[in-house]
């Protein structure tokens, strides 16, 4: 791995962390992925993710939650992951895992990992989302006002407001999107990364740049990936549940070209200005 901006490394491979036995681990971040000061949420949590899957060991209990803190902006370069099962029972294994960058804490995350059960099954009580044809559409530019760097390791369809476009009292945001070198996994860290991938919805109401960071991560999955197209973009769609203090709290879904709910994500972003 290399902290360079590498353009020829997949996503799959970047997140990918070493064992270094123990429960820790060892990654670089690359350049090139930012999101303001810091890389972006959805690189850093999928390799958590990978760290702690890593840890419980058992590709029988899939992700069913992932709970996270980004405390600090993550920089590009050499970083650990420390990782601890919190319980391993005898269908759920909890394992909380820390990004620590120079002796400091950056990223903290428990994710919650069951095995299947023959014991509940439900239809999403959400409609699905209108989905417009994106085969028909380009994707928007990577060179968008304002864009953020890691933008240009993605494609992406906006179909909702724009940001900083002054939508009044929309504070929402939906669209198409998929990595451009996303490699081979379809997996939990690819889901994490995916849902991450837009802007906050507060900021089609802005008539301007706001810098906000994400504070805190709630994500929990649906439905895996399977049978899906792996070339087909995924389906996003998000809006500002309320706020204070200078907190947003925002509601983002994660959808299949097939009309299947992916995942389920809530987090709180600080808007510093």
């Amino acid at each position: 791995m290399t902290s360079a901006a590498d353009e020829t490394i997949d996503f799959d491979t970047l997140v990918t962390p070493t064992a270094r036995g123990g429960g820790a681990y060892s990654i670089d971040v690359p350049d090139g992925w930012q999101q303001g000061r810091g890389a972006y949420g959805g690189l850093v949590l999928a390799m958590l993710t990978r760290a702690a899957e890593a840890t419980a060991a058992d590709p029988s209990r899939a992700l069913r939650s992932l709970t996270a803190q980004i405390v600090g902006p993550v920089q590009p370069g050499p970083t650990e992951i420390a990782t601890e099962v919190l319980r391993a029972g005898s269908g759920v294994t909890a394992v909380a895992a820390r990004l620590v960058q120079a002796g400091a804490v950056q990223a903290h995350a428990v994710a919650t990992l069951g095995k299947p059960r023959a014991t509940y099954e439900a239809a999403p009580v959400l409609a699905a989302p209108e989905m417009p044809a994106w085969r028909e559409r380009s994707p928007a530019p990577a060179s968008m006002p304002f864009a953020p760097t890691f933008i240009r390791h993605m494609e992406i369809w906006p179909t909702g407001p724009l940001p900083f476009s002054g939508a009044g009292s929309v504070q929402e945001t939906a669209g198409w999107g998929r990595l451009r070198r996303p490699g081979r996994a379809r997996d939990a860290a690819f889901t994490v990364a995916m849902i991450d991938s837009y802007w906050p919805g507060f900021l089609a109401a802005a008539s301007g740049p706001r810098p906000a960071a994400t504070l805190t991560f709630s994500l929990e999955t649906m439905s895996d990936l399977v049978g899906l197209d792996p070339d087909a973009p995924l389906f996003y769609r998000a809006r500002v549940l309320g706020g204070r203090d200078g907190y947003a709290v925002e509601a983002r879904e994660l959808w299949g070209e097939d009309g299947r709910l992916i995942a389920l994500n809530q987090q709180i972003f600080v808007v510093m200005k």
